[in-house]
């Protein structure tokens, strides 16, 4: 896919329908991967899109850099925000591009005769100019690259779960293999475990 007309096709095809959060999704992501200098689609896993949200924004995402959960080459850390960080993994660069604050005013400059505010974003997010639509700032990662990619192909077992831990994943507490759930904070807890008690296992020192 060479240009936004075949990206917001793409997208539309995959959701069913078109939305501004898809647009916004696919002019960040050809922004994003621009300002690394790095061709979208690739092959590698060279770069590492992080989005601050789910849901059809990351259709966006996907439609204009070919990056996927599945490639491992796309991370969500849900923050709740129309943005993303772009990782050259080679480099460690990286770029986080977010709208303007004012992108929702200002859409309907692009689309003046467009009186339903949702179809006015819709139109003004493809027709605005990107130093208009998008803030761009180049960013360090708080955890380093080779860490956020993991180790594929490694495998341990979870000293007290017994269940497998892949991609480098596990933790180590006083010389024993935890998986991050039982280290403590899992987002579930067994049923019938009381609401709110703790989950973190005490490991006696060796």
């Amino acid at each position: 896919m060479e240009n936004l007309e075949e990206m917001l096709a793409f997208c539309t095809a995959r959701h069913a329908h078109l939305c501004p959060r898809q647009v916004l999704g696919v002019r960040i992501g050809v922004a994003g991967a621009a300002r690394l200098g790095l061709e979208t689609h690739r092959r590698d896993k060279r770069l590492l899109v992080i989005a601050e949200t789910d849901g059809c924004f990351v259709d966006g995402l996907e439609a204009a850099t070919g990056a996927a959960c599945g490639h491992r080459t796309l991370r969500v850390e849900d923050y709740g925000k129309i943005a993303a960080t772009f990782v050259d993994v080679l480099t460690g660069k990286a770029m986080r591009v977010a709208p303007r604050l004012d992108v929702r005013t200002r859409a309907s400059d692009y689309a003046p005769d467009e009186k339903r505010h949702y179809f006015a974003q819709l139109r003004g997010y493809q027709l605005m100019p990107e130093e208009e639509l998008l803030d761009v700032q180049e960013v360090r990662l708080s955890t380093p690259v080779e860490q956020i990619v993991g180790r594929p192909g490694v495998r341990t077992i979870c000293s007290v779960c017994g269940e497998e831990i892949i991609n480098g994943r596990e933790v180590g507490v006083n010389g024993r293999v935890l998986c991050r759930a039982c280290l403590g904070g899992a987002y579930y807890q067994a049923a019938g475990v009381p609401v709110g008690a703790s989950g973190i296992v005490s490991l006696p020192a060796n």
